[in-house]
C-alpha cells in the first residue's frame, strides 16, 4: 500500500469521494471483507459489495487475499493508498493555474502554486512507480511565530535574498546531466481552532 496516492481521473475522484466510498476507502486501511465492512457500517452485503466493485474498477482497492472457507470462498480487499489527494488536473480546464493568478501576494496564488504541485509531483510519482524507481524530492515544514508585521516583512526579505542567492549558485543552464527542478516556498497564517481565539484570527487576514 501506498503511504498517499493522488487522484488525477475525473472518474475516479467523483468515486472516492462518494461518502461511503470514502468511508470504505478509510476502513480499507487494512484487508477487510465485504461482509466485516458491512456489519462494521451497519449496511447490507450487497450494498458494500457495489460499492467496493466500484472502487475496485478505479483501482482505488485491490484484491489484497482470498480466504476458504469450507466450500465458500471470501476476498479480502485494502485500499490502494493510506490517504487520497484529488489532483487539479481532474478538475480539466477549471483547475487552478499560477500562470493566470494576476496578484503574485494573494492567497489565491498560493492555492494554486499548492495545487500546481499535487498535480506535478502526483504525476512524476506515478511515473515512478510504474517504473519502480525512486523519486528525488525536497520539503521543508516549520512554524514561525512572528511578534509583529515588521519582523515577517523583515524574515520575507531575508529569505528572497537568501533563496536568490542558492539559485544563482546552483542553477546551471549548460550542464547536459542537469535536470530542472522547481522550488517552492509557502507561508501562511496557522488556522487557529479555539473559539476564543477568532480575534487573533481575524487579524491573520488582515495582515
Amino acid at each position: 500500500m501506498n503511504d498517499v496516492d493522488v487522484i488525477a481521473d475525473a472518474a475516479a475522484a467523483a468515486v472516492a469521494l462518494e461518502p461511503m466510498r470514502s468511508r470504505l476507502l478509510a476502513e480499507l486501511a487494512e484487508p477487510a471483507s465485504a461482509a466485516t465492512l458491512a456489519a462494521r457500517l451497519g449496511l447490507s452485503r450487497q450494498k458494500v459489495n457495489y460499492h467496493l466493485r466500484t472502487l475496485e474498477a478505479h483501482e482505488l482497492v485491490r484484491e489484497a487475499e482470498i480466504r476458504h472457507w469450507g466450500g465458500i470462498k471470501e476476498r479480502l480487499l485494502v485500499a490502494s493508498a493510506g490517504s487520497y489527494l484529488v489532483s487539479p488536473g481532474a478538475l480539466g480546464p477549471a483547475a487552478a493555474e499560477p500562470s493566470r493568478m494576476r496578484d503574485r501576494l494573494s492567497a489565491s496564488y498560493v492555492i494554486a502554486l499548492a495545487g500546481r504541485a499535487v498535480r506535478e509531483v502526483g504525476d512524476l510519482l506515478r511515473g515512478a512507480r510504474q517504473v519502480g524507481k525512486p523519486l528525488a524530492s525536497l520539503a521543508l515544514d516549520t512554524e514561525i511565530r512572528f511578534r509583529s508585521a515588521a519582523a515577517r516583512a523583515s524574515f520575507t526579505r531575508e529569505l528572497t535574498a537568501a533563496v536568490t542567492d542558492l539559485a544563482a549558485r546552483y542553477h546551471d543552464e549548460a550542464s547536459p546531466g542537469g535536470r530542472r527542478h522547481r522550488l517552492v516556498v509557502l507561508a501562511h497564517p496557522l488556522p487557529v481552532p479555539d473559539a476564543d481565539t477568532r480575534e487573533e484570527n481575524a487579524r491573520a487576514r488582515e495582515d
